[in-house]
């Protein structure tokens, strides 16, 4: 059911039961006050009829010719006798007390009003059903300007709904017109103060795509300009490996393909790691994970490496420390720190620890190898980016990579001095559970 419809559904309903209340009151109302007229053209009439000074004999003759009334007139004198009745085929017994009463007879019921004067009981009735017919067509009379008002409200209200919910379908328009390279915000000047939360939405969901876009059409770029070197370094060997003229030449191309199809394949696979740690990615699946335990399974995979080129690999880890994340991603996070700790080391000694440290909880990695220049730490998160002083090769997306899954778990990363020396300390500040 369209909005349009609805909105007719509802606001008709609406109006419907509260006039039918209010119909109930006023046709109440009407009934009541017909009564009230009725009874009271009872009264006057018996009342005008008391105000005159006829003898019982003139009486009757001045009272001749009523009986087209639609009242029923007895007159009985002291001692009871019938002097006068207006409709001689109608019988009303004469009431018990003076005033109005409802008498009841044969044909029905009647409204009876009596006086006495001068010895004389005067007595008139009405029919109560005609009355009650008299008092209903005045009250339905009164009922026919809503009923007619009823469908009228009704077009009016499906016209006006209808030229309201127009600005939806400008604003539908608006949006249908919109395509991935052309993302400008929706004009919304003229929109109703209860579509613009709306429209506001839609134009932040079109600012974030364009954002969006606008870095998966950087990251191809650079994605593309990163892969061509390896790859054209492949092509190279892999000539080279072709054109060998003995066994030892081609085991030494081999070799050198070997390294650069290992280059290759680190590069794509830090580009999708770097692609799944978008900060945006839904917290879905997330559990509560240890970094301790976790810091513990990177340091044991990273020893045979440590050791190869003379670092101490070591580990601080005095407690669980417990948070709720990704437990991959926070593994690949811990595992690229680590890397880059042990890589960029020539010799010396690389410290991971885990630790609470009042409401977050921290995990470091300290290095004494050349460190990172001040002037340089804002840049490196940056993907692709490679230090100046840089002696080792690398894809430069560890850190960016870092940096993403820190962002979705809604921490921060610092790159620190190594305290009492040369080296590295960075530091990833995550909220504990």
């Amino acid at each position: 059911m369209s909005m349009r419809r609805r909105l007719l559904y509802w606001l008709l309903s609406t109006v419907l039961v509260a006039g039918r209340a209010a119909t109930a009151v006023v046709f109440y109302q009407a009934r009541e006050q017909a009564n009230e007229l009725f009874d009271y053209q009872l009264k006057q009439l018996a009342l005008t009829l008391r105000d005159r000074t006829f003898r019982p004999g003139e009486l009757a003759q001045a009272l001749q010719g009523a009986e087209g009334l639609d009242f029923v007139i007895d007159v009985w004198s002291a001692d009871g006798q019938l002097v006068y009745e207006s409709h001689p085929n109608i019988t009303v017994p004469a009431a018990t007390q003076a005033g109005f009463s409802d008498v009841k007879t044969k044909i029905g019921t009647w409204r009876v009003f009596s006086t006495w004067h001068q010895g004389l009981t005067i007595q008139v009735a009405q029919y109560k059903l005609a009355r009650e017919v008299l008092a209903l067509n005045a009250a339905w009379r009164t009922l026919a300007p809503f009923l007619f008002a009823l469908p009228v409200m009704g077009w009016l209200i499906w016209h006006l709904v209808g030229r309201e919910v127009k600005v939806l379908t400008t604003t539908a328009q608006a949006v249908a017109r919109r395509t991935p390279e052309s993302l400008d915000p929706i004009e919304s000047e003229a929109v109703p103060e209860e579509v613009q939360p709306l429209v506001d939405a839609l134009n932040g969901l079109m600012g974030r795509l364009g954002g969006a876009l606008a870095q998966q059409r950087q990251f191809i770029a650079d994605a593309a300009h990163e892969l061509r070197t390896p790859l054209t370094a492949l092509r190279l060997q892999l000539q080279l490996a072709e054109r060998a003229r003995d066994a030892e030449e081609r085991a030494k191309a081999h070799a050198m393909l070997h390294d650069g199809i290992m280059r290759a394949t680190h590069v794509v696979e830090q580009l999708l790691t770097l692609a799944r740690a978008d900060p945006e990615a839904t917290a879905a699946g997330w559990s509560d994970v240890d970094l301790a335990e976790l810091a513990h399974g990177v340091v044991l995979s990273h020893e045979a490496e440590a050791a190869v080129k003379g670092i101490a690999l070591s580990e601080n880890l005095p407690e669980p420390v417990v948070v709720q994340g990704d437990r991959n991603a926070l593994r690949t996070m811990m595992d690229n720190l680590v890397d880059n700790a042990v890589r960029y080391t020539a010799a010396g000694s690389v410290v991971v620890g885990a630790r609470r440290e009042g409401d977050g909880a921290v995990f470091e990695v300290e290095d004494s190898g050349p460190g990172i220049p001040a002037e340089e730490r804002g840049r490196v998160f940056a993907r692709f980016y490679r230090g100046e002083s840089s002696a080792e090769g690398g894809s430069g997306l560890g850190l960016a990579i870092v940096r993403r899954i820190v962002e979705r778990h809604g921490g921060k990363v610092e790159l620190l001095d190594r305290p009492g020396g040369t080296g590295l300390r960075v530091r990833v500040t995550l909220s504990p559970t």
